[in-house]
C-alpha cells in the first residue's frame, strides 16, 4: 500500500500528514526557530573593543540558521520511508524544505509538488491531503 506525506509548514511548526493503509495519522513537530533573539544583558545593538565595533545580528543570524537546519533534519527523517509528499504552507519556509529535499538525492523523486495555501485547521490540512492523493 502507498505511503503518502502531506506536510504544512511554516517558521514555528510542521504538521505531518501521514495516509497509509487507508489510515492517517497527524503529528505536530513545533521547529523551535527565534525569529525574534532578545537577550536582557544587550542593552545597545553593537559592542565596541578598542577601535572595533560589534554587532550582535550575525550572531543573530547564525542562531536562527542553525535551528532552521535542526528543524529541517527532523522533517528529512520523517519523510525518509515515505512513498510521495506534498509540502504546503503560507510561509516561504517550504521552498526552503523543498531545496533540501532537492538536494537529497534519494529523496528528490518522492516530492510530489509544493502549494501556497493559508492556515488551516488540522481537518483541513487532512481533507487537503485526502483531496491531493
Amino acid at each position: 500500500m502507498k505511503n503518502n506525506i502531506g506536510i504544512w509548514i511554516d517558521t514555528h511548526k510542521a504538521v505531518v500528514i501521514r495516509f497509509s493503509n487507508g489510515e492517517h495519522t497527524v503529528k505536530t513537530i513545533e521547529s523551535h526557530i527565534d525569529t525574534k533573539v532578545r537577550t536582557p544583558e544587550e542593552s545597545k545593538k553593537y559592542g565596541r573593543f578598542g577601535g572595533h565595533y560589534l554587532t550582535y545580528k550575525k550572531n543573530w543570524e547564525n542562531e536562527k540558521l542553525e535551528q532552521t537546519n535542526l528543524f529541517l533534519k527532523i522533517l528529512l527523517k520523517e519523510i525518509e520511508d515515505c512513498d510521495a509528499v506534498v509540502l504546503f504552507g503560507p510561509s516561504i519556509m517550504k521552498t526552503i524544505f523543498e531545496k533540501e529535499i532537492k538536494n537529497d538525492l534519494t529523496l528528490i523523486g518522492k516530492l510530489a509538488g509544493v502549494f501556497d495555501t493559508n492556515s488551516m485547521t488540522e481537518n483541513q490540512m487532512v481533507a487537503w491531503v485526502k483531496d491531493f492523493f
